[in-house]
């Protein structure tokens, strides 16, 4: 079920009442319904990928208790392991089984060797990623001593499933979010009021930014060929925020729905393209997925402990794996590569932390410096977007070439869609960006803090749902983050 539908629309009120003032009484009662209708938000896509979801649950709630109870640590390792297996053997087969076996094929093919072995009909199961990850992390923190197993079953399987960040995250830790189902949830009017503004600009970042970009990005990056060199940067500039409003947009709304039944998420995006440097924005971007296999990956490799070429290492392997994480597909390892090549210099000049502080706290307006560090990060950014948003390595690497040979940077091309007057997207988009930058070091763009007359707080929002209204489109449009 997507956000953006007419389903969830009665969804979540038919949800929201049941849950405060039908099945209010025991806490147990209310976990049980929260695991009902998280089956049924995610049956709603397809209900036969229910048993993977259950079948993981079940698994690593038991191999929980295992580790937990006892201490021969031989044993411990190998519950562990029997996790690891079962989560990333799911993930492997489903998501990664074609581009092996293709790849397999196509580099013997190169020594002039042909096997002839099939690829599958597989459906990747929405959220696989997501939740199998989350699932991963309460394993490992019974093994550290982090985290003690789950106190029954309905409250773990309740974690698993809950249906605000199933299929997209935030990816929550174990700690954090498992202790929730075990308080009596009382309902408090400040935090979901705090959560109805995420959730009002979440859609304003999916439905305005990001799908209003969309209509442009997929013609021109669909026919670069026929585009000059101002159009193709124009797409990329347009994918970056497509990406952002679309998966940050996705973020919001998962935070502030999961706030109307008591509980908080942690923060996934924190204004990224305001980042001073590569280092910077990874902190800001996805942060659930950064620290999760910073956690869980990179500081177990060593982190920037060690040699040179301990610390060399360690950076491709995060950002490669991070960027097959997104998809068994060549383009989101290349652009995992680069990310790893830009992050690099800043950590063997030990300026990777060099940005750990609010944005230019005392100023309106950004200093020329700050400006110029902004500009280059996203241009950075943005580059390494053309990999992952292109259909293949080839694609991408044409498109870099047609900006170039193009020689064309004063026209945007005006056929098929560029025909549509892009004039309300840019005023659109120049909004969304003074308002981030506005409230840059503020959890939400829409709070109390921003107007602090009503009259001028109300005014807001009725036009953020005006501007939203004006740009539904008669068919949900799909999260790009549902493909991971």
């Amino acid at each position: 079920m997507l956000f953006n539908s007419l389903d969830f629309a009665f969804f979540l009120p038919i949800v929201f009442v049941l849950y405060w003032f039908v099945v209010n009484k025991k806490i147990s009662v209310q976990n049980f319904f929260l695991v009902l209708v998280s089956y049924v938000f995610y049956g709603w896509w397809d209900w036969r990928f229910l048993s993977l979801i259950i079948f993981s649950s079940l698994v690593d709630y038991l191999l929980g208790k295992k580790i937990y109870a006892t201490s021969n640590s031989a044993k411990r390792k190998l519950f562990l392991y029997a996790s690891v297996a079962v989560n990333i053997g799911f993930l492997g087969f489903f998501k990664y089984y074609n581009f092996f076996v293709e790849s397999f094929v196509s580099s013997f093919s190169y020594f002039g060797l042909d096997f002839n072995v099939s690829t599958l009909k597989i459906i990747l199961p929405v959220g696989i990623s997501f939740y199998t990850f989350q699932t991963l992390s309460y394993t490992i923190d019974v093994y550290r001593g982090k985290l003690k197993p789950a106190k029954d079953p309905i409250s773990f399987f309740t974690f698993v499933s809950f249906f605000p960040q199933l299929v997209a995250g935030p990816i929550e830790r174990a700690t954090n979010l498992l202790p929730q189902f075990y308080k009596k949830r009382i309902f408090n009017y400040d935090l979901a009021v705090s959560g109805m503004r995420l959730i009002l600009w979440g859609f304003f970042q999916k439905i305005v930014i990001a799908d209003g970009c969309a209509l442009y990005v997929n013609d021109i990056f669909e026919n670069y060929t026929d585009y000059s060199s101002l159009t193709l940067i124009f797409g990329v500039v347009l994918f970056a925020f497509q990406i952002y409003g679309d998966f940050a947009g996705y973020s919001n709304i998962a935070i502030g729905v999961s706030r109307l039944f008591g509980f908080t998420l942690m923060r996934n995006f924190n204004y990224p393209y305001f980042s001073r440097n590569i280092a910077e924005f990874w902190r800001r971007w996805h942060i659930s997925l950064s620290t999760w296999f910073r956690d869980y990956l990179y500081i177990p490799l060593g982190g920037s402990k060690g040699s040179k070429w301990n610390k060399i290492r360690n950076v491709f392997i995060i950002f490669i794996v991070s960027g097959f994480w997104h998809g068994a597909n060549w383009t989101f390892i290349i652009w995992g590569a680069l990310n790893a090549f830009f992050f690099l210099p800043l950590l063997l000049s030990n300026r990777n932390r060099a940005y750990l502080n609010e944005i230019e706290v005392k100023r309106f307006l950004p200093s020329i410096k700050t400006l110029v560090q902004m500009g280059f990060t996203f241009v950075l950014t943005s580059f390494a977007w053309i990999f992952f948003r292109s259909n293949s390595v080839a694609d991408a690497f044409q498109y870099v070439k047609r900006i170039i040979i193009n020689n064309d940077y004063l026209t945007l091309s005006s056929d098929r869609t560029m025909n549509v007057s892009v004039k309300p997207l840019l005023v659109s988009l120049a909004l969304f960006i003074l308002f981030e930058w506005y409230n840059r070091n503020r959890e939400s763009i829409v709070g109390g803090n921003l107007f602090k007359s009503p009259f001028l707080r109300y005014s807001l929002y009725f036009v953020i749902v005006f501007m939203i209204i004006l740009n539904i489109k008669n068919e949900a449009s799909g999260f790009i983050y549902f493909q991971f």
